[in-house]
């Protein structure tokens, strides 16, 4: 970070009790915002000071010890430190981050989504110290923040509602009874929850008590209440939400529909807008109903009403209402052309809605595609780590790239591991569609694991093309999207020519300066001076070895061989600097292409319209991962990331069975259940609860069963 920026960081000693304001201190004054505190981080505060700045607004940003170099930290016109990584030691600290506004004498804040977005006392305590909440009334927030409540609210208003059991008595006892009466399968859903947290489906009677103790104890650790609800469970659902708006005026309006169906572990992956297969009629319906949920609980701001849609009978029912902004907002805003976040600060201030409904027009489709750290091969398993290497697709009228990293920031271990989210526009679906491909393709990060190819292969199948999508759709279609991707010959050839070139400019890079690209003769010299004529390159794909031989022919020209010497391929291969980094022209079988290149640690990647193929170069890697190291080792079990020990299950002497729980870990704001890949006997348990493990930590050591 520039020392400009570190001029702005502003210290404040933080006080050290946390103060619960009294209910009902809203007040109905306005003023103008003329400098805000955004309560938030990562894309969303950035994307948030883009609209701001805009308007003339100061920008204030908050941060963590992990996050004093991040993005929103330079943007903001000032920055101050709020604690310790974890979320409860500071983005959740609604006091001192009122405390903090109040010294920097700020006029407004914007809680973004998540973190404090849906607390009611910081928003009551927003009011009570005269700061603006940018969002809802805290009497909306409380209404529609508990689930049951807001299904009894919604149901007296007459809007449609699923059935099933919203009591307070929360015993094993009376839920079981309950989940019986309801019928399998059961949804069980935190009466505070959000983006899947505290939410397992029962399919079974018999799965019922370990879903339920999951789902209460993942609530608990997100919102501070285990409490649930029960839910029959629609089979084949859609997630369709109507984007909706108030002022305080009492006008309130829609702005059409999304399609959130397409997800994993009950979390978005993909949405558009509007949603397809919708005729004008069920989109009124919708849009009708949103409007009517939010005038009964006299919404101000923005909101979000979610409704489950059968796929069949296209019968609808109200699911829950988000009290804030979506992360998929801005495909709301391609499809209107209008800024939401606008809309808040100036709604926030006392202005009526900027639109009549008359005035919402209704043009083309959106996609927005989030892009995560995370494994979709090992179940969505969240990464984190370094962004060696990030170079989105370019920008234009009809693209946004919305994050809040760099090429060399982390991505934390303590935050959501989602890396951006990529938004298109097109005239209609069809071309929107090809859109998202080509910019996906052109979404190039190494360092990590992300899902960019998942998402590639998610947008060329044929189910999602013609619009049929569901909630179960990744489940539904798991064979053909996780069908394994073959490495062809000529991505082998052309991994091997990026390194022995790559490998030639930097043996050589001191002596022989390049501008746009390499001196062929430093090829010819490197390889008549190391009296290396030939060369076999060892590359590994997943788990399969191959070897490559290459014979330097002149400058730019090799021949090469997959089949050790057995027949070789005339090749010609050249690396260029380019401002997004190397890229490698190679000319195979009188097939011209290029490709972006990055090679780093012990690995090659090559980026093209089919995604991301990174080769692993073995000959390079001095910490070769032993077999054992594996989670699934049979003499251990590890964890499958960095985090903390939540629970253990075993203790030393123990015999498990296949299957056993072992251990919970909480990392990326996710319970993980880690159990025991084969029969055995606990020889050792190296943690526990309140550890901080690191990657592949030993956890659990086994023995043979005796």
């Amino acid at each position: 970070m520039s020392s400009q920026i570190w001029k702005k960081i502003i210290l404040l000693e933080q006080p050290r009790t946390y103060q619960i304001w009294p209910r009902g201190c809203r007040s109905s004054s306005t003023k103008k915002i003329d400098k805000l505190l955004i309560a938030n981080r990562g894309e969303i505060a950035c994307r948030i000071m883009k609209s701001a700045k805009r308007l003339g607004v100061k920008t204030v940003a908050v941060f963590s010890d992990a996050d004093k170099k991040a993005l929103h930290v330079e943007m903001a016109d000032e920055a101050i430190n709020i604690g310790p990584p974890p979320s409860a030691q500071s983005y959740l600290r609604g006091d001192y981050i009122i405390e903090v506004a109040k010294k920097l004498k700020c006029s407004a804040i914007h809680p973004g989504y998540g973190f404090l977005s849906e607390n009611i006392e910081f928003a009551e305590g927003c009011e009570l110290n005269d700061i603006i909440f940018v969002g809802p009334p805290a009497s909306a927030i409380r209404d529609m923040g508990i689930k049951s409540t807001s299904k009894y609210i919604m149901s007296k208003a007459g809007v449609p509602v699923v059935g099933g059991y919203h009591g307070e008595d929360q015993s094993m006892e009376t839920l079981k009874k309950e989940a019986k009466n309801i019928g399998f399968p059961i949804m069980i859903k935190a009466v505070r929850g959000g983006g899947g947290k505290g939410m397992r489906i029962a399919y079974s009677e018999s799965e019922f008590e370990e879903a339920l103790e999951s789902a209460k104890t993942e609530s608990q650790k997100a919102f501070g209440d285990s409490v649930v609800l029960l839910e029959r469970f629609i089979q084949q659902p859609r997630h369709v939400e109507v984007q909706v708006f108030a002022d305080k005026y009492g006008n309130t309006v829609h702005l059409f529909e999304r399609d959130c169906s397409v997800q994993r572990r009950h979390q978005k992956i993909i949405e558009e807008a509007p949603a397809p297969g919708i005729s004008e009629n069920l989109r009124n319906s919708l849009g009708n109903a949103a409007v009517q949920a939010a005038q009964a609980v006299g919404y101000v701001g923005a909101g979000t009403v979610e409704f489950i849609l059968d796929r069949k009978t296209l019968d609808f029912h109200f699911m829950e209402m988000n009290t804030r902004l979506q992360v998929e907002h801005p495909i709301t805003e391609m499809i209107t052309g209008t800024d939401l976040v606008e809309w808040q600060l100036k709604i926030a201030s006392g202005e009526k809605l900027p639109l009549t409904q008359e005035e919402i027009k209704l043009q083309g489709h959106a996609f927005e595609a989030r892009i995560y750290a995370e494994n979709p091969q090992e179940g969505f398993l969240p990464g984190a780590g370094n962004l060696k290497y990030l170079v989105p697709p370019l920008r234009d009228h009809n693209t946004r790239v919305e994050t809040g990293v760099r090429q060399g920031d982390e991505v934390s271990v303590f935050y959501d591991p989602m890396i951006a989210k990529l938004v298109v526009w097109g005239q209609n679906r069809f071309d929107a569609l090809k859109k998202l491909r080509r910019k996906l393709a052109g979404y190039h990060i190494a360092g990590l694991e992300t899902n960019v190819n998942f998402l590639l292969d998610l947008s060329k199948h044929k189910e999602f093309e013609e619009g049929n999508v569901h909630t179960n759709f990744i489940r539904d279609h798991h064979d053909s999207l996780f069908c394994g991707k073959k490495v062809e010959d000529y991505q082998k050839i052309q991994a091997a020519i990026a390194v022995v070139v790559n490998d030639v400019n930097k043996g050589l890079q001191d002596s022989h300066k390049t501008a746009d690209t390499f001196n062929p003769f430093t090829l010819e010299s490197n390889f008549r001076v190391n009296h290396q004529k030939e060369k076999t390159i060892s590359l590994t794909f997943r788990d399969e070895a191959f070897s490559v031989k290459i014979k330097f022919i002149q400058t730019d020209t090799f021949d090469v061989s997959l089949d050790d010497g057995k027949s070789w391929t005339r090749v010609s291969g050249i690396l260029k600097v380019q401002e997004k980094g190397l890229t490698l022209e190679t000319v195979i079988d009188n097939l011209k292409t290029e490709n972006q290149v990055f090679e780093y640690d012990d690995r090659i990647v090559l980026f093209d319209e089919n995604g991301k193929v990174e080769f692993s170069l073995p000959d390079r890697n001095y910490q070769l991962e032993n077999e054992e190291d594996s989670l699934t080792s049979s003499d251990k079990a590890s964890s499958p990331m960095p985090g903390i020990i939540d629970k253990i299950f075993v203790k030393q002497g123990d015999v498990v069975k296949k299957g056993d729980n072992l251990f919970v870990l909480i990392a990326m704001k996710m319970e993980h259940l880690v159990k025991a890949s084969r029969d055995a006997e606990i020889s050792n348990v190296n943690f526990k609860p309140g550890d901080n493990v690191s990657k592949d930590a030993v956890v659990v050591a086994f023995n043979e069963v005796s």
